[in-house]
């Protein structure tokens, strides 16, 4: 680490242009090569995937994406059959068949099917087909479909847009308006830290280096792997957060080192040597913990892994590199003018002052049982709305009410019932005239089914060896009701009609290929969280060489974990506020938010677990004194761990105005976990308990201990009196007493 910091400080215009260098080559690649993003939740073996498999394969024209222009009036402009809103739909309808990229429109008017007015005769709806997948459409095309559509619209009759495509109208406001909030936000709380704009800007020019260099680097990763469409977004969201912070320790030393009176070089050096260390050791946790992803062999998330970890990757690459290059450059300017005419005049600090840290150090280290129990009673309350935790997929009745992909849905839900908006496909496997005819009964039989609202004709196809059913549920796609429909269907209904037969019928649409996913990811989930854990024990044993350590550590992450969900649900499955914030209905949360998440927090956590111990446990090989070291550990780390913690929360908070509901989902789970983390977790729960346990924090049996290999997450500083005078402990009555018999 010496020999590298060295190299970067002293060709620091090299490094710097070999950064930009390579951001640029990323960023030309990508944008030549364009994006390959997928959002495919399809999981080999369900049932959704074969139902899915089965309609591109024999019903081509019923697989592709397909949008709804959806028409409504009031009482006093009459019906949807009335001649002006005839004319006036038929008329926009048709110049929306002759826009580039349509391929057909398909409306209720001149034909004999009622099925696309509703039976108050108050709404209507048009299907339309495009050329291509949404995914590949050009958002302006499909806005000139929108706004023609809408041209007919009057007082009296509205006209709404939904579906894929209509679903790009749609934007929160500005490109990347949400990242360039949290980075103003960061900015200005490392210039109250600092107090040197020179200081301030070099954590934010070093993360945005490295994010935005991993943001096009997955816009590549993409076109070899399958990379969902929010992962860019999820990575940048992390890589600033985690990329600021790791920016902001480093420097935190450095400015240290100065005011020791230390030449710039050799500052920056320790700094990366010490706490460079601890950087490379907690980007590591992190990209473990979201690489663990990958034992769940889902093509889905094993994209998002990747891709997150890559950003962390470069993110903790340019802090030990650029970072140090950057610092040599400004030299003194890392610190502000007050601290460098301080410096001159009265020469370099060797100890600091006790101050709030410090006496909130001691004032934990006096009342450890009850500071204890109020942080876990936080905790417990934040954790138990994790309880009522129902997994299924957004979709677009969660948008903003305002959006018209959302009153499109809501029209169609009233117009012709809730489970519209989310048929079920019923897709049959027949061999023989036996199977035809048992399949062409089961549509009889599927509409006396509890649950059913309406069943079409059977279709058998060209071939006649597949059928096609569709059914559509009397409830909304995210009710529990309807999922309770489709294993009705499977468990129950569909076996019954298969007696007999050779016949095989399978259940695919939204509501089950949503159950089919989060099925798969709950029966793995318990194995993920398993690895996850035990990786990060064995990284905390390595470094710490204690049993008490990493329990502690798994156990915070756990309640972590847990209490940010409580937050999650609360807003958006409950509701709490979402509308107001802008982000749409209450809903269930998405399949694999918990993998995510999990991946995430406990990589994020472990991140303050190793800064804040670290400290401790090297002032434990000083003292050998349990309070000692939790006491100072505390008060030299607190102030820095907060600082960070209140950067990333701004950063992830910002995402809230990203449009995006999933991105939303992590900015807000993931900044309340950063809060609990660092504001009750670290800062008093792991204290209060550490001082409880005394020496038995650092226990690690004898045979445990010759087996392990030592590692140091951070090299000793080679001036070890550079601590700050902490407060002095009370003594009990007991010891004053004692010090009375001492002649």
């Amino acid at each position: 680490m010496a020999a590298l910091a060295r190299w970067c400080i002293r060709r620091s215009a090299v490094v710097i242009v070999l950064w930009l260098a390579a951001f640029a080559g990323v960023a030309t690649a990508a944008a030549v090569t364009g994006s390959a993003y997928s959002n495919d939740y399809d999981i080999p073996g369900t049932e959704s995937s074969t139902v899915s498999r089965l309609l591109e394969q024999r019903f081509p024209d019923r697989a592709g994406d397909t949008d709804t222009i959806v028409w409504h009036t009031a009482d006093q402009a009459g019906t949807v059959r009335s001649a002006d809103v005839e004319r006036r739909m038929t008329a926009a309808l048709g110049r929306v068949a002759d826009l580039p990229g349509v391929v057909s429109v398909t409306g209720p008017y001149g034909t004999d099917d009622t099925s696309r007015i509703s039976a108050d005769q108050h709404t209507a709806y048009a299907t339309v087909v495009f050329r291509e997948p949404a995914a590949d459409l050009g958002k302006d095309e499909v806005r000139r479909v929108l706004d023609t559509a809408r041209s007919a619209a009057v007082p009296g009759l509205e006209v709404e847009m939904g579906g894929a495509g209509a679903g790009l109208t749609e934007t929160a406001g500005p490109a990347h308006l949400s990242e360039a909030i949290g980075v103003a936000v960061a900015a200005v709380v490392l210039f109250l830290a600092f107090g040197s704009l020179a200081a301030t800007l070099l954590p934010i020019a070093t993360a945005l280096v490295g994010v935005g260099t991993a943001y096009a680097a997955i816009g590549l990763l993409g076109h070899a792997m399958n990379v969902a469409d929010f992962a860019p977004m999820l990575g940048m969201l992390i890589g600033l957060g985690v990329g600021i912070d790791y920016a902001l320790f480093i420097v935190t030393r450095h400015r240290r080192g100065l005011r020791q009176g230390l030449p710039v070089a050799e500052a920056a050096q320790r700094a990366v040597t010490t706490s460079g260390r601890a950087v490379i050791f907690a980007g590591a946790t992190v990209c473990l913990a979201l690489l663990g992803m990958l034992v769940l062999r889902l093509s889905f998330l094993n994209g998002v892994a990747v891709a997150a970890a890559l950003t962390v990757a470069l993110t903790v690459a340019a802090s030990i590199t650029l970072l140090p290059a950057l610092l040599g450059l400004i030299g003194m300017r890392a610190l502000n003018r007050r601290e460098r005419r301080r410096l001159a005049e009265d020469g370099p600090r060797t100890r600091t002052v006790p101050g709030l840290a410090t006496r909130w150090a001691s004032f934990v280290e006096r009342h450890p049982k009850v500071l204890g129990g109020v942080a876990v009673a936080v905790m417990l309350a934040l954790a138990l709305p994790t309880l009522s935790l129902r997994l299924g997929t957004s979709d677009q009745g969660n948008n903003p009410e305002t959006s018209t992909t959302r009153q499109a849905y809501d029209l169609l839900a009233e117009g012709f019932g809730p489970g519209f908006n989310g048929p079920l496909t019923l897709i049959g496997s027949i061999d023989g005239a036996e199977d035809r005819m048992a399949f062409t009964r089961l549509t009889t039989t599927l509409r006396t089914t509890e649950g059913v609202a309406s069943v079409s004709a059977a279709d058998l196809g060209g071939t006649g060896d597949t059928g096609v059913i569709t059914v559509v549920p009397t409830t909304a796609p995210q009710s529990p009701d309807t999922s309770g429909l489709v294993e009705r269907l499977r468990t129950d209904v569909l076996p019954k009609a298969e007696e007999g037969t050779s016949l095989r019928v399978y259940v695919g649409g939204l509501t089950a290929g949503y159950d089919d996913f989060a099925t798969v990811i709950v029966s793995k989930l318990p194995l993920f969280v398993g690895v996850v854990v035990a990786l990060g024990c064995v990284l905390l044993l390595l470094a710490f060489r204690s049993i008490g350590i990493p329990v502690k550590a798994a156990v915070m992450n756990v309640a972590a974990v847990a209490a940010s969900f409580g937050v999650v649900v609360a807003v958006f499955q409950w509701g709490w506020g979402s509308e107001p914030l802008g982000l749409g209905r209450a809903g269930p949360i998405e399949p694999f938010l918990p993998v995510i998440m999990v991946s995430v927090l406990f990589g994020l956590s472990m991140d303050y677990q190793v800064f804040l111990v670290s400290r401790m446990y090297e002032e434990w090989q000083h003292t050998r004194d349990n309070r000692v070291a939790v006491r100072v550990g505390l008060a030299e780390t607190s102030r820095v761990i907060n600082s960070a913690a209140v950067i990333m929360i701004a950063v992830f908070s910002a995402f809230v105005l990203s449009g995006d509901r999933i991105i939303a989902m992590f900015g807000i789970g993931l900044a309340a976990a950063v809060a609990l983390d660092a504001f009750v977790l670290r800062t008093l729960l792991v204290p209060a308990l550490m001082h409880l346990l005394g020496g038995a924090n650092w226990w690690l049996p004898g045979w445990l201990e010759r087996m392990l290999p030592r590692i140091s997450i951070e090299a000793p500083d080679p001036d070890p009196d550079q601590r700050p005078l902490p407060v002095p402990r009370p003594r009990a009555p007991e010891e004053d007493a004692a010090r009375t018999l001492v002649p």
